[in-house]
């Protein structure tokens, strides 16, 4: 099936050719978001082709935390449940990493690292965002353990601990502050990086937040467990819990030119993503973007709910444009209608071969 019969025909289920794969709606990423988005569209009898390489963003933490009823659960295993609801109303699940994403007559391509294809008549953009951590010895060890970003998602967990907030962005100070709320002892670690207005110097002083100069050199730890950080004058601090402010990125670097999408920054370039459009769209006919690829700050609760909202909107799409194909059918130059006004002009009483 080329591109261009996509128009002409509504697939109801997924086809497989060899080894590609052709389906009404493409989803890029099998996080909340992206299986979200694909059991609201399985529902609504569309065919879904979920591509994932199998990397989630949260795959470090202990438990999913302010997701309703699931309170605490394994990431992982949160994951397993929404792919087994998703084939169960028919979603194809392909575990590959997507390496381009393009725009073809009619729809969609996405090229997969093992060279296989899958085509959709629309595109969704699910696939998250990926944590750039700062370049201190032994954090990366720590990331999701020791070493946190979100107090929503972990905060209650580390309540009234030592917390040391590594300054990466003048959003440190911020960070400092909201960390507060969880725990009276609070270190910022300005670490070259951070220089507090007269302002933020008062409300740190009002907070009692502990303010120390000098760069981060090393996040130590015992046995695996975090105790602590080094700063470069080789002064420990004794810490159960330390809080960095990662840098954020799309994943963009799969999107072809021919998709007209760009990535957006915010906080200096701390951030990068993809502003979402009217009812979730992106700013390209036929795509969508939903979960942290659009929305950074999104626990696993919004991302999806954002995938929900995107496959009711995707449906939606679909629905008008086969409807103005419904129509185009019935009043077009082929039509039957058209055909017996054709005839009754040329043929006229000869139309059955007879003359009167």
């Amino acid at each position: 099936m080329t591109a261009n019969e996509w128009e002409t025909k509504n697939m109801t289920s997924t086809t497989k050719d060899d080894t590609n794969y052709r389906c009404d709606v493409v989803v890029i990423g099998g996080g909340s978001a992206g299986l979200s988005a694909a059991v609201t569209l399985g529902r609504a009898l569309r065919s879904v082709v979920v591509v994932d390489a199998g990397s989630p963003r949260n795959a470090p933490a202990d438990g999913v935390h302010g997701f309703l009823s699931r309170e605490g659960m394994n990431p992982s295993a949160l994951l397993a449940v929404g792919r087994e609801e998703a084939r169960n109303y028919g979603v194809t699940i392909v575990d590959a990493e997507a390496v381009r994403a393009r725009r073809l007559s009619g729809g969609f391509e996405v090229v997969l690292a093992d060279g296989r294809m899958v085509f959709g008549r629309r595109l969704l953009l699910a696939g998250g965002l990926v944590d750039e951590l700062p370049p201190i010895a032994g954090l990366a060890e720590q990331w999701g353990r020791g070493v946190l970003h979100c107090p929503y998602c972990h905060g209650y967990e580390i309540r009234g601990q030592r917390i040391g907030v590594v300054g990466t962005s003048p959003m440190s100070v911020y960070q400092s502050l909201l960390f507060r709320q969880w725990s009276d002892t609070i270190t910022l670690f300005l670490n070259d990086t951070v220089a507090p207005s007269e302002q933020e110097w008062d409300q740190l002083a009002a907070r009692s937040v502990q303010v120390v100069a000098g760069a981060v050199t090393s996040v130590d730890s015992v046995d695996g467990i975090l105790s602590g950080l080094t700063v470069d004058n080789g002064r420990n601090f004794d810490l159960q819990t330390v809080v960095v402010g990662a840098k954020t990125k799309a994943s963009v670097d799969i999107l072809d030119e021919s998709l007209g999408l760009t990535a957006q920054q915010l906080f200096s370039g701390m951030v990068t993503f993809i502003e979402p459009g009217p009812a979730g769209s992106a700013a390209a006919p036929g795509v969508y973007v939903a979960g942290n690829l659009s929305n950074a700050a999104a626990q696993v609760i919004v991302a999806a709910a954002d995938g929900t909202v995107a496959g009711m909107n995707i449906n939606a799409d679909l629905v008008q444009e086969e409807t103005a194909w419904a129509v185009q059918g019935r009043n077009g130059p082929f039509s039957a209608a058209m055909e017996a006004r054709v005839s009754d002009r040329v043929l006229g009483d000869r139309r059955h071969g007879m003359s009167t």
